[in-house]
């Protein structure tokens, strides 16, 4: 689960016999041109917001890059240095909402990804940690999009990509906190694509199956203790269970289908939710 994380770009598939928890080969991304756009990315110290940040910036975006973690950034802004676009890294906690709204100020692409997770039976969840994440995984992308959405109508174009996952659509047990903000999020974003269409503005959701990411490696200890299994087989019988393709999703292959939704083929697109899940909701 510890495997290094590759480089921007999206990835080819599997051998059959690979082992499911290795990192996949880089291969080409997507082409399109955001020079002149400005990006802002939530929770990009690491995982799925990092691989977006430098995606972005990669496709000539300017990049506003923000998290809690400034040593994350600090790395981030190292491995940006270059990239067309450009990178400004930026420390904000997203549980201070005014300033959340006021960071989205300017944006033309918004991409709500931060995310915290906590395992726990609905009876020992701590109510402090559920109302936590809902304030960073609902409340504060509501104040972001609040504070994008005048300039987007301002000129007449805007791109909203909501990071939402599997459990947007589907319940996992132990997850109250997370499943609960990432259902709001799906309905947010779907108001926002009803309000934005008139204006150029499209809002959607894009729907991960399991990342490999600092999130999800960190759950593995608390689902072995909530489903009395060892840590091993963890990977197996609880996070890759349902999927058909049997591998964690790597960051870069998400970033690749925000990209994706910010290019001109996808203007229609819009209210919905791009589900990467590995065939998990084709159940």
């Amino acid at each position: 689960m510890s495997a290094p994380i590759t480089e921007p770009g999206t990835v080819a598939g599997t051998e059959p016999g690979a082992d499911p928890a290795s990192p996949l080969p880089r291969a080409a991304g997507l082409a399109l041109d955001l020079t002149g756009r400005t990006a802002l990315v939530t929770g990009a110290a690491g995982g799925i917001g990092r691989a977006c940040a430098l995606r972005l910036a990669a496709a000539g975006a300017r990049v506003r890059a923000v998290d809690r973690a400034a040593e994350g950034l600090e790395t981030l802004a190292e491995e940006a240095r270059g990239l067309p676009g450009g990178l400004d890294a930026r420390l904000l906690d997203l549980t201070d909402l005014d300033a959340a709204e006021a960071a989205a100020a300017g944006t033309d692409i918004l991409v709500n990804n931060a995310g915290i997770q906590l395992v726990r039976p609905i009876e020992e969840f701590p109510p402090d940690v559920f109302h936590t994440v809902l304030t960073v995984m609902l409340e504060a992308p509501f104040r972001l999009i609040r504070g994008a959405l005048p300039h987007m109508y301002g000129q007449g174009w805007g791109r909203i990509v909501n990071l939402s996952s599997v459990h947007g659509l589907r319940a996992s047990a132990f997850k109250s906190a997370y499943v609960a903000a990432k259902h709001g999020l799906e309905g947010l974003s779907k108001t926002a694509a009803l309000e934005g269409a008139p204006h150029g503005v499209t809002s959607n959701c894009v729907n991960p199956g399991y990342v490999r990411t600092p999130l999800v490696e960190k759950q593995i200890a608390d689902q072995a203790a909530a489903h009395g299994i060892p840590e091993e087989r963890v990977l197996a019988e609880v996070l890759l269970k349902d999927s058909a393709l049997k591998r964690l999703i790597e960051p870069e292959e998400v970033a690749e289908a925000v990209l994706y939704l910010c290019s001109p083929q996808a203007s229609f697109i819009t209210g919905t939710s791009l589900t990467l899940d590995g065939g998990w909701t084709a159940h």
